[in-house]
């Protein structure tokens, strides 16, 4: 390749280019879905996780409207199988591909110097494989649901559950291939074709966050692919693994799921962590604080999460040795967590803030994250939990984790990337407001639901004691009020595909390899390969600038 420097010699400004976008590249329907550009993956990838979003979404919505009153809406059967299916859609068809298979995918080639991803043809594969999972899965619930809950406990799945738990359980087995290929693709991606220069301690934290989320996906998936083959091996066969009439140990289960799904905590929270630490020194004009504890952080967090997965058994019958052990690991895991929560605050402290709408979303994300943080500590106190445990309060703690912070963050990263992926700039006015109510909607919502925990209100429950309905409706209202901020941006973004304004290669300042490439990107994302001289935010506080040609990047 020819080689130019900016500085040095006349090159291509950052943004020119000679070729067309990777979205005018091909326009047939074959080109899109025989695609190997990671970045038209990342798009098919979106669209499918949207879909499955508001599928999810729905079923929330009608357990909500059916807890407004005591009395209720639905049938028990129909309320269990609704809670069911909400949380396996949110869980394997949202919450875990949704940063790493749409931004990760989008823009961890970008982000190293990369012309594509390591195994183009096993991305595309990922994405069908995904789209099978979620056939499967909808074939279940259109033929009338499970009714086990999302954990699939036995022997409830089993023996005694009715409905279609096979399907169910199978569609998060090969979703589970998905992942895996996916994870691998980004690990090989990140250690071997990276730009010249692009040294582990100058990658973005983003791409740190997905490499570690990836360790855990590799690790872990295959744990809860085995768990699900076995319950499919007892319900049909009749293998005495989990049955202990046959032998078996309820037991077993409960730990091979919880070793897979504590993990799948951090591969739905470290994703976001690493959109948090994008976005937060670009609106706020300032350098990373603790880039090398950041990074320690990250790996930190994706390896002690393998410790801690007992922590939601302490009332299953495990020994008071082991729920003491798994709460001080759960108490240590807090640790790196915290180090992160304490960086983002310090890179905010005398910072040039700029409060538009990823900037909401993400501090959005660390408010939220920090709330179930906290109650994720007093979960881990073992006296708190037996009292709390399968109450409202543990429904409340997770959702702050699993969808307060991480939808916060998809969104805070779908508008800060929004231009570079489309080439158009959204309205930001409806993008801030949108922010907002996001935040008020969801503290409404799952803010009363601490209460109603505390209170002794079972989670999974059609019904309850009249005393409870004020706090009920008012986490219903917060609900119809979240809804209604997650639709906003669905009218808005598509807006702008068609008449919003264009946007320049870096509208917003900011200082990642990404940005030196037009809005869109060509389809090979980079003419000249980029080298890389400094670190990944080289933001410039007392100018209210960054360091852009003549500085951090250089291309050639």
């Amino acid at each position: 390749m020819s080689t130019t420097t900016f500085g040095r010699v006349p090159a291509l400004e950052p943004g020119a280019t000679t070729e067309p976008s990777y979205l005018t590249s091909e326009n047939t329907v074959a080109s899109w879905l025989f695609t190997r550009d990671h970045k038209r993956i990342a798009l098919l990838f979106f669209v499918s996780i949207t879909f499955f979003f508001f599928v999810g979404g729905g079923a929330a919505t009608l357990m909500r409207m059916n807890l407004a009153t005591p009395e209720g809406l639905l049938q028990p059967a129909l309320y269990n199988r609704m809670f069911t299916m909400h949380g396996i859609i949110m869980v394997w068809f949202f919450l875990i591909p949704s940063i790493p298979t749409t931004f990760g995918n989008f823009f961890i080639p970008m982000m190293i110097g990369a012309r594509d991803l390591a195994f183009p043809r096993v991305n595309l594969l990922s994405w069908y494989v995904f789209n099978l999972s979620g056939l499967v899965v909808l074939y279940a619930l259109v033929m009338g649901g499970a009714d086990t809950g999302w954990t699939f406990y036995t022997p409830l799945s089993t023996v005694y559950a009715n409905g279609y738990v096979f399907a169910a359980a199978m569609a998060v087995f090969i979703n589970g291939f998905s992942s895996i290929m996916t994870a691998l693709n980004f690990v090989v991606t990140i250690h071997r074709l990276r730009a010249p220069g692009m040294t582990w301690m100058r990658l973005p934290l983003f791409v740190w966050a997905i490499y570690a989320v990836s360790v855990v996906m590799l690790t872990a998936t295959p744990v809860l692919a085995m768990d699900t083959f076995l319950l499919a091996v007892e319900r049909f066969i009749g293998v005495g693994l989990f049955d202990a009439r046959h032998g078996g140990d309820p037991l077993l289960w409960q730990h091979m799921f919880w070793f897979y799904s504590h993990p799948a905590v951090y591969i739905m929270i470290l994703p976001a962590m690493g959109v948090a630490s994008e976005i937060i020194p670009c609106y706020a004009r300032r350098p990373v604080f603790g880039y090398a504890g950041m990074t320690i952080a990250l790996m930190s967090i994706a390896i002690l999460s393998f410790f801690v997965w007992a922590h939601h058994m302490f009332v299953a019958g495990i020994s008071i040795y082991s729920g003491i052990v798994f709460s001080l690991a759960t108490f240590f895991v807090a640790v790196p967590s915290a180090i992160k929560v304490f960086n983002w605050t310090v890179s905010l402290h005398k910072g040039r803030i700029t409060f538009d709408a990823p900037m909401l979303y993400a501090l959005g994300f660390v408010l939220l994250f920090t709330m179930g943080g906290v109650t994720g500590l007093m979960l881990a106190t073992l006296a708190v939990d037996v009292d709390v445990h399968g109450t409202y309060f543990v429904i409340a703690h997770f959702h702050y984790i699993m969808v307060g912070a991480t939808v916060s963050a998809f969104f805070g990263a779908l508008h800060y990337w929004w231009p570079k992926m489309t080439g158009r700039l959204y309205p930001e006015m409806w993008a801030r407001f949108a922010a907002i109510l996001t935040y008020i909607g969801f503290n409404l919502t799952f803010f009363p639901q601490f209460v109603l925990g505390y209170l002794g209100m079972p989670r999974r429950s059609y019904t309850y004691p009249a005393e409870w309905q004020s706090w009920n409706l008012l986490s219903s209202a917060g609900a119809s009020i979240l809804a209604v901020a997650y639709l906003l941006p669905l009218f808005y973004l598509g807006w702008t595909v068609f008449w919003g304004r264009k946007a320049g290669a870096n509208p917003w300042g900011a200082t990642g390899l990404e940005w030196l490439t037009p809005s869109p990107p060509p389809k090979h994302n980079f003419e000249r390969t980029p080298v890389v001289r400094l670190g990944p935010y080289s933001y410039d506080p007392e100018n209210d600038s960054f360091v852009s040609q003549e500085g951090a990047r250089h291309v050639r």
